[in-house]
Parts: structure tokens; sequence; C-alpha cells
């Protein structure tokens, strides 16, 4: 392919949507970003309108080509990443959503949940075969909510006629033309987080779909992550152009950031926080509360499995003290704040303000702010907050050192809170091992570029993406043994604090 040519990902986020280009370096030409609303109906409910993250899909894909100064005939192949295991259920025939995206974080089905694992083996049911517990986190059981309690939902999916996917499958769809021959597809990443997906064939379980009613029409066609799905629909921004990678965001990273080889991980750093470890062609089960989950599978190669610690709350939290509490006027100002103290002044935030995920899985937890005196102020609180990151990631840490048998020997980091130094810094002292930020930090829309990339022959494989791959900044441990473990008993006497506070009277 000609040099002239670039490759045009899609990130389909929790906060916002972004369509960003890339040139055959793996380096960003340009970017366009549209934040979309945040809907909270009810305490532990989170929700975003469909409709507008295509809407905003849209709009950035324009800012990006217009910003390039380019067309879609400069365009090799389009890629695709979002966030994973948020729900759309939308009307094949109309093209309209039947309710609004249940998001990743929402709460609501806890009891769906309860009552699933009710029917024998709790929690657990289902991991021997999907890599993931009972939880109110995957896909599956918010399907089940929608067909539950939208009025007509569930006649209208027993006729054929709704659709389900994540938003990866949602924006293919729309782009490839939506009611007029729209292709429902969506890749083993972002099947393998619904809950609904054998890990070992790579295929819809019938029998864990029936026990949570969900009718298999409804369910996209799964593929690999990285094979020509579609084109772009006739009248749209990117007519012809190929459609040709899909990656569930935390899986994008890990391919971003080159992680090919089994023992080696990479942490993002978003509106949650995420670490995967490469293990290898076979799936392997976790002891330790993290969960198996497939990494990439390219074209018809064998399918690559990883071991995922999960965090629900951390640059939301940030987010958080913005918007709910009006500690900061903007997200970067938190560094500055912290930085105006030497330490947390006894203060732990511990933010499961959706429960806690990894490696806890207690969805009866509620947020913390302990170890309060007089003493503490706003840079404190800021501090504490930042930390928090630190410490849940850790813990996560801990956990696949157990799992893999393996200690991890460096971390690769990305997304957006990697700008922060301070929290870098401290990263890097609680976990006792240095951490690397790679040279693009935008290893999400990177990864799914390169899915595509190499699906056209953009990129020849996954070497080109090990080639472009560069180092940026190393942060060293920079702390006492004995201050490191001070710190982490604190932060783990913290987390008890916030269990068991759901009662079943509250809703």
């Amino acid at each position: 392919m000609p040099d002239t040519q670039y490759v045009l990902a899609i990130d389909q986020g929790t906060t916002s949507s972004r369509a960003i280009i890339f040139d055959h370096g793996g380096q960003i030409v340009s970017v366009g970003q549209k934040e979309h609303e945040q809907i909270f109906p009810r305490p532990g409910w989170v929700e975003h309108n469909a409709t507008e993250i295509w809407d905003n899909t849209r709009a950035v894909v324009a800012l990006a080509l217009a910003n390039a100064n380019i067309t879609h005939r400069d365009i090799a192949a389009v890629g695709i990443t979002n966030q994973r295991e948020t729900a759309v259920v939308w009307d094949r025939t109309t093209g309209v959503p039947v309710y609004n995206a249940i998001v990743w974080q929402d709460t609501r089905t806890q009891k769906i949940a309860e009552d699933l694992g009710a029917l024998g083996g709790g929690a657990d049911r289902y991991k021997a075969r999907v890599g993931l517990p009972l939880a109110t986190y995957f896909s599956g059981p918010k399907i089940r909510w929608i067909l539950d309690n939208v009025e007509g939902a569930r006649e209208k999916a027993e006729r054929g006629d709704l659709a389900f996917g994540n938003t990866d499958a949602w924006v293919l769809w729309n782009m490839t033309g939506g009611v007029n021959g729209g292709v429902h597809v969506t890749d083993v990443t972002n099947a393998s987080r619904t809950m609904l997906m054998n890990l070992d064939t790579l295929s819809w379980n019938e029998e864990i779909a029936a026990e949570m009613g969900i009718p298999l029409s409804m369910l996209p066609e799964i593929r690999s992550s990285s094979e020509v799905y579609g084109e772009g629909r006739t009248g749209g921004l990117l007519p012809g152009v190929p459609i040709a990678g899909i990656l569930g965001d935390q899986q994008a990273a890990t391919f971003g950031q080159a992680c090919f080889e089994v023992g080696t991980a990479k942490n993002t750093y978003g509106t949650g926080n995420f670490m995967l470890l490469n293990t290898g062609t076979s799936p392997v089960p976790s002891k330790n509360g993290l969960l198996t989950t497939v990494c990439y599978k390219i074209g018809s190669q064998p399918a690559v499995y990883a071991l995922e610690g999960s965090i629900a709350v951390t640059g939301s939290l940030v987010q958080w003290l913005r918007d709910n509490l009006g500690l900061i006027s903007s997200a970067p100002e938190i560094e500055a704040l912290a930085k105006t103290v030497d330490d947390n002044g006894g203060a732990y935030f511990v933010p499961a303000f959706s429960g806690l995920f990894a490696p806890y899985w207690r969805s009866d937890a509620r947020g913390a702010l302990v170890g309060l005196t007089r003493y503490v102020t706003k840079a404190h609180i800021a501090r504490a907050a930042l930390e928090a990151t630190a410490f849940q990631t850790r813990e996560v840490l801990d956990a696949m050192n157990a799992d893999s048998g393996v200690d991890l020997t460096e971390l690769k980091v990305d997304g957006g809170m990697v700008q922060d130094e301070l929290l870098m810094q401290f990263q890097a002292d609680i976990l006792g091992v240095p951490v690397i930020r790679p040279k693009v930090a935008e290893t999400t829309a990177l990864g799914a570029a390169y899915a595509a990339g190499i699906a056209v022959g953009f990129w020849s494989g996954e070497q080109d993406v090990i080639d472009n791959w560069a180092e940026d900044k190393r942060w060293e441990p920079d702390i006492d043994d004995s201050e490191r473990d001070r710190q982490y008993r604190l932060w783990k006497k913290a987390v008890t604090r916030t269990f068991d506070w759901v009662d079943e009277d509250v809703h």
C-alpha cells in the first residue's frame, strides 16, 4: 500500500468518542473527540444515550478527517475499539435503541446475578465456561434487565426484531448501513465480556443464554479481532472503506502495547483501571479474583488469552471530585493540588462507587474516605484519590503474580492518567517495580488501528507493532520497603471498611 495512506481508529469510550488517524509508523496524525452525557437515573444506575454515541462517532470522524486534510480515499481501513460490557439493545427494523445503553459500571442487575447464582454454584456458576464470575459488570444480565423491564421488548426479541451488542457492534452496524443491510458482528474480545461465550469454542453458550432468558437471535455473529467485517455505508463519511478490526478497549491497549509474549502485561489508566497479562493460547483459570478473557485473535490464527484485573473507579474518581464536589475545575488540576502536600495526611479513599471489582468482587461495597482528622485538607484528599488508583493496581498485580506464578518485573502503562507524574511515581513506589510509559500513550486506539491495518495488509503483522513501540519515560521505585508495607497495610484496612454497606432494603 502507498505510504500516503492511513488507518483510522474509532475509540468509543465510557466518557467520550474519539477518532484518531495513524500513519504507518503508528504516529498520531489527527484526532477528533467529543464527550457524551453520563446519565444517572438512580443511585448505582449508569446509562448512555446510544443515539448520541452514534451521532458523536460521525462527528469525530468528520473532525479527524478535516484536521488531517484528507478524505476517505486516504484511509486504508477502520478499526473499532470500545467500552466493553456496555449493553445496547435496538430494533433492527427502525434502528432505534429500545432503552438507553446500560453502562459497565451500572449495578442494577445485582438481583438478577444473585438469582442466577442461586440456581447452583453461586457467583462461579458459569466461570469454568466463560471465565467470569456472576457480577453486575457484564453484559448478559443487562440484556435480561432490558427484556424484563422495557414494555414490549421481550415480545420483539422473541420475534427476532431486537439486536444486542456492546458499543462496538452498535457502531459497526450503523457504519455499515444500519437498517439498510448493517452488519451485526462482534469480535471474540467483546463476546468474552458478555458472560454468554464459551472460552474454548469461542461460540455462544445456548444453555447460559436460555437461563438468562436471552434469545440467541439477538446476539451478533462472533468473528476474529482482525478481518474485514464490512465496508463504510454509501452516503457516509467512509464509503467503501473496509472496517477490519474490533477489539474491546483493554484488549486493544494490550495489542497497542505489543504485549504479544506470554507473561507481558499492561495497565490502562482510564475511567477505570484494567491490567491484562498475556497467558498464551490456553485460557488460565484464576484462583485470585481475576477474569479469564480473550486477549485477541488475528484472522484464522489461534485465539490468545489473558488474565485481567478490572478496577471500576480510577479516573472517574477525579471526574467525581471535579463534577460532584467542585474540588477542582479540570481533571489535570488534581496533580498540582496533590503536590502541595508531601503525603495523604493519613487519609485513604476507597472509591467503591460501583462496588469493588478485582480482586474482591464485592457488589455490597460502597465508597469510603477514612482516617480523617482535622489536619486533613482538600490537598490531602486529592492525593488520597490519586493514591487509590495506585493501591488498587497493587492489589491486582499481587493477584496476577499469584495466578501466573511469575512475578512481573516491570509494568507498561497507558491511558489518560499516565500524564500525571505524581501518580506514576507513587505507582512505581507502591509496586516496587519500574513503570514504563510509551511514546504513543493512545495505545487503545492504536491497537484497534493495528488490528484493522494487519487485516488489509497495511501492516504485515505483530512484528510491525513491536518495531513501532517506543519507550517515552520510566519511573523507578523510590521508597523503602517498610514505608511501602506500612502504607499498603493501611490501604487494605481501609478497603475492609467498605464491605457489607448495601443491605437488602437499600436500593
